[in-house]
């Protein structure tokens, strides 16, 4: 094989490296749709009054019919247990899931952590569900996106919103406590979780 074959054949294995990692596209969701935002603590607004939570501030932005179910203080084996029931009652046109912290918190094993993740991703697919998956910080001097949501997502063709929970909680303006948001940092999160839905063709 001559240097031009092997450069053209490396050329056409990165392209489809990077195809087989593009994350699926998201449905348009028209107003008024329902979308499942599921979680802990960090969904369901601890740190704010409920109108200030992240899905209700993207209600108002998106005029879709956003459903919080987050749940302070749970980890990712329950939120499992509990996901099931909760899309079959709804029927979301799409999942927000935004889950882990409290596996991070406790000192969790990290394997079953994500395979929890995992779990919960499939109980939507087999619905047909969309999932656009949110990363929670790691623990840490500097907080970071735990890598693992940046693993699943590239396994399971996810949009994936990385950044800004790890943003938000590096900015003492922006959070009630150590580990959550104020009524600003989740404004921020909505605005960011909203655009991420535009450029992925939910949203106009």
């Amino acid at each position: 094989m001559n240097k031009w074959m092997f450069l053209v054949e490396m050329f056409l294995c990165c392209l489809l490296l990077i195809a087989c990692s593009k994350p699926l596209p998201l449905p348009f969701l028209s107003k008024g749709a329902t979308v499942l935002a599921f979680g802990d603590s960090l969904t369901f607004g601890t740190g704010a009054k409920e109108e200030a939570s992240y899905p209700a501030v993207l209600a108002r932005l998106s005029q879709l019919n956003i459903v919080n179910a987050g749940v302070p203080g749970e980890i990712t084996e329950q939120g499992l247990l509990r996901l099931e029931q909760l899309l079959e009652a709804q029927q979301p046109e799409l999942l927000l899931l935004c889950h882990g912290g409290n596996d991070f918190l406790r000192k969790l094993n990290r394997e079953k952590t994500i395979n929890h993740l995992k779990a919960m991703i499939q109980l939507a697919k087999q619905r047909s569900i969309p999932v656009l998956l949110i990363a929670v910080p790691k623990l840490g001097l500097l907080l970071a996106s735990d890598p693992l949501y940046e693993e699943i997502a590239k396994e399971e063709k996810l949009v994936l919103e990385n950044d800004i929970i790890a943003t938000v909680l590096s900015n003492t303006a922006m959070k009630s406590d150590t580990v959550h948001p104020n009524a600003k940092g989740y404004a921020l999160i909505a605005e960011s979780i909203y655009h991420l839905l535009q450029k992925h063709g939910a949203l106009d």
